[in-house]
């Protein structure tokens, strides 16, 4: 007795990763997977089907997934495959409820116990796990390289016969997995870097790379990883200080994004109208609509002096990289359910439950309605990751 593994081919636009590649496979079989592959899957990693010789390669999607008793994807299955899916199968992938209802509906109807890979827990156990981690580190890495192909000068102190130039000054705002990773690709490639975040705790680990740390006077730290709500007064201390640092920044790299939620904004349009000539800002929470007032979500950008960057799916730019730490974060996943040959679900494992979306025909770790307001609190700022995946679906 084995237990069926399908993988889907990715289809939608821009989306180049895979979730399975062949250094995660025999530790799957040695668990009891029989793994089937959507043919032409590995085409965007210049892989062959050659390259996966235990794997059962299969072009109808429908046939893949009939009798998968698991199955893997990046972006949010088609609906069709979730039809031809068999009760009681186990999906996989990123969901982003929020922008998914129909397909969340779905999944309940044909009783599929899906697993939303953005919504695992960040406690150390499942940090093996956590794709958001591992795909905001290759983001914030990618940023750093737009950026520098962005500027007109280059990063690091350069001396020669003719004289010195740089370094040029990079300011990282929102020091999560991916800001972290833009702090230390700079500091690595000889640029001057700063590191901005709400939270005090953070002023640190931009210390321990090199970096220095933007003290705004204001600490709003909240629960959960989110900022409290700032008063106005809070907010005008904030943009006074941030103000001196981004006008005086060659490169600037935002990261605060919110899974399945809009962006908050970090750099006004006034902000952006400051900057130096040939300023370049790369803004990594697109996806949500972005940091900056100016940004043009999957565009680029001349506002002024300046150039914004704003792609998406950045971790997809990296597809290999990112394809391997993904695969190996759903195989980690994968071990918490598999043995001998046998899939079992076991909801009460802490990570299991807080990324179950659906399971049985019901609706799992459903948001809680909020109560009524009486007003509207003052804007939050925030600290989060580049999102890894987008809401978007596999047609």
């Amino acid at each position: 007795m084995y237990v069926n593994i399908a993988v889907l081919k990715e289809t939608t636009l821009g989306e180049r990763r895979l979730a399975l590649v062949p250094g995660v496979i025999s530790g799957l079989m040695k668990l009891g997977a029989r793994l089937h592959l959507e043919a032409g899957a590995a085409e965007n990693l210049g892989l062959s089907e050659a390259d996966f010789p235990e794997v059962s390669v299969i072009a109808d999607r429908a046939e893949l997934v009939a009798d998968a008793d698991v199955v893997l994807c990046v972006q949010p299955p088609a609906l069709a495959v979730v039809n031809a899916m068999k009760p009681g199968a186990v999906l996989i992938s990123y969901i982003y409820a929020d922008a998914e209802p129909t397909l969340v509906k779905l999944l309940i109807a044909r009783r599929i116990t899906c697993f939303a890979i953005e919504k695992l827990p960040r406690i150390t156990r499942a940090q093996s796990m956590d794709a958001l981690s591992s795909q905001a580190a290759l983001a914030g890495y990618s940023a750093v390289m737009l950026g520098a192909m962005g500027l007109a000068r280059v990063l690091p102190k350069v001396t020669t016969a003719a004289g010195t130039i740089g370094p040029s000054h990079v300011l990282v705002m929102g020091l999560g997995v991916a800001g972290l990773e833009a702090l230390a690709t700079a500091h690595r490639l000889g640029a001057v870097t700063i590191g901005y975040d709400v939270r005090p705790e953070t002023r640190e680990q931009a210390l321990s790379l090199g970096a220095t740390f933007v003290d705004t006077g204001v600490d709003a730290t909240g629960k959960g990883g989110y900022a409290r709500a700032l008063s106005a007064e809070e907010q005008a201390k904030v943009a006074k200080v941030l103000t001196t640092h981004i006008q005086a920044a060659d490169l600037i790299i935002t990261t605060a994004a919110i899974p399945g939620k809009p962006s908050p904004k970090l750099i006004s349009s006034a902000q952006v109208a400051g900057m130096k000539q040939g300023a370049v800002i790369v803004d990594l929470a697109a996806g949500g609509g972005g940091n900056c007032d100016d940004t043009v979500p999957g565009e680029t950008t001349r506002v002024g002096p300046v150039t914004i960057l704003a792609p998406l799916n950045v971790p997809s730019m990296l597809a290999e990289d990112a394809s391997k730490l993904y695969a190996k974060n759903l195989a980690n996943l994968l071990g918490l359910m598999l043995h001998d040959n046998i899939l079992t679900v076991d909801l009460t494992d802490e990570i299991l439950s807080a990324c179950v979306l659906t399971h049985d025909g019901e609706r799992m770790n459903a948001p809680a309605l909020a109560a009524p307001k009486t007003a509207e609190p003052a804007a939050t700022a925030f600290s989060g990751e580049v999102a890894a995946g987008s809401p978007s679906e596999n047609a």
